[in-house]
């Protein structure tokens, strides 16, 4: 077995000639189907998928996993939506390009909810993927194809893409890391938009290392992307270290703290609990580590105002989706009436939800109490986080509730208490803040994550912490091993 190992120990495989490319990609296959058949997590299967050249740089040669938001010229890109069950695109994404530029070998697409719209992976058009650690459990989303993937040894890493945690909460319940870099560090062209102020690419791994060494690759400035920076000065993996004596985290109290809740469910309790014993180990690493008070008001604020502007931007977005450009033409008499077929028929029960919120929300008569006011919040969110920003070098935190939640229970529903806690990685969406989460040990022998969230532009600083703690700990490259 390979697939199990970090890239860097396959790149020395493959230099070594202990294994060939082609082997790698078979393997990586082989599994694939394994992991279908077990958690659904894939819409497409590359089966005569070859392997390539080895060179110098660390992805070539290796396989990897794409969600099917990402264009891929030739390949079925779905978005895992029936309005584009059949869609076959004509170019690659930007990032695509550079991670074959760089030799790397895609043999998947990847499920998710539908265009990312949804936190739990059970909208896929091709059904719910299901946990490789508790098939009763889900991965959350919307990379949720992607997470169970990685988690299960199939690959060393998947893209996914984030939006509100879409890479770093499915991350936190597969025990594996979910890194989003800073806005427009990864060329958004050929990402399928669901909002386009809100969507960042980036990489499901199952090590820090490893995150940093496909996002070196797939950044970049991008003349087909608008929001692309030049980030050509930033060498992740080169200035990786696990030094960070001196550097200065924040937490907030209102999310953390148990007392702040009534009838805190066990599993919550633990995970809180967890928490603060890994605050003990970050500070056993030289660095300090401080409660910070922010006004209820404005963090009860956060899931309404993603929300709002979620939906805003999706409805707008996804208005192209006729039925006559893409995917397949609806019935009826004239256009009206076919595209009205064609959306009513494709688009789940979610998504037609999401696309009436957001049309209301940006009605003239509308717009001043919802659709602009969320901005204002998110304004006022944004300007809080960078104030402290000025003083910690990053914002660490608990991943949702606890452990993966079972899809077929009332624990589906977050309890309202408990929304800001679940929801708070929405915060660095609306900043464009890079932020990863990495494993933080287990509640109920399930995995549970705990998350960095850094100033833009700070990447390098957040991923460093993230590698000293993880350094600390004994998740790194973990493989998922069911709970029977």
């Amino acid at each position: 077995m390979y697939m199990n190992k970090t890239i860097k120990e396959l790149h020395e495989d493959l230099i070594s000639g202990k294994v060939t490319s082609d082997e790698l990609v078979k393997e990586s296959i082989s599994k694939s189907h394994e992991v279908q058949d077990k958690c659904n997590a894939f819409v497409t299967i590359l089966d005569d998928q070859k392997g390539g050249k080895v060179t110098d740089n660390l992805l070539s040669g290796i396989p990897y996993g794409v969600k099917d938001n990402y264009s891929t010229k030739g390949i079925l890109s779905t978005g895992s939506s029936n309005t584009l069950k059949d869609y076959v695109p004509f170019f690659d994404a930007t990032a695509i390009t550079k991670l074959y530029e760089a030799g790397a070998i895609p043999v998947n697409k990847t499920a998710m909810d539908e265009f990312g719209m949804g936190g739990t992976g059970t909208t896929c058009h091709t059904g719910t993927v299901l946990n490789p650690w508790d098939l009763s459990r889900m991965c959350a989303g919307s990379s949720a194809g992607s997470a169970a993937a990685v988690a299960s040894g199939v690959y060393p890493y998947a893209l996914g893409s984030d939006t509100g945690d879409s890479i770093r909460k499915p991350a936190a319940f597969c025990g594996i890391v979910g890194y989003k870099p800073t806005y427009g560090m990864i060329s958004r062209y050929g990402l399928f938009p669901f909002a386009s102020s809100l969507d960042h690419c980036g990489v499901l791994t199952r090590s820090v290392e490893d995150a940093a060494i496909v996002v070196d690759t797939m950044k970049g400035i991008d003349k087909k992307d608008m929001t692309s920076w030049d980030s050509s000065n930033i060498k992740l993996y080169d200035n990786l270290t696990s030094d960070v004596l001196g550097k200065k985290l924040f937490y907030i109290k209102e999310i953390v703290d148990k007392n702040n809740y009534k009838n805190l469910p066990k599993e919550t309790i633990e995970h809180l609990d967890n928490f603060m014993k890994t605050i003990e180990l970050v500070k056993s690493l030289g660095m300090e580590v401080e409660e910070v008070s922010i006004n209820q008001d404005l963090l009860n604020a956060i899931s309404s105002v993603y929300v709002v502007i979620s939906c805003a931007e999706a409805t707008s977005n996804m208005s192209n989706l006729t039925g006559f450009i893409f995917g397949p033409r609806g019935e009826g008499k004239n256009y009206i009436e076919q595209m009205k077929d064609h959306r009513t028929k494709g688009f789940s029960s979610l998504i037609k939800r999401r696309f009436v919120i957001g049309s209301y929300v940006l009605q003239i008569v509308n717009q001043e109490r919802y659709f602009k006011n969320a901005q204002r919040a998110r304004r006022m969110i944004v300007d809080t986080m960078k104030e402290l920003f000025k003083k910690y070098d990053g914002l660490i935190l608990p991943v949702g509730t606890g452990p993966a939640k079972k899809l077929e229970n009332d624990e589906m529903v977050t309890d309202d208490e408990l929304t800001v806690l679940d929801e708070h990685l929405q915060i660095g969406n609306f900043g464009g803040f890079p932020s990863i989460t990495i494993p933080n040990g287990f509640v109920d022998n399930l995995p549970v994550g705990i998350n960095i969230t850094g100033n833009c532009y700070d990447d390098q600083n957040i991923l460093n912490i993230a590698y000293a703690l993880e350094s600390k700990m004994n998740y790194k490259n973990q493989i998922a091993k069911e709970v029977k």
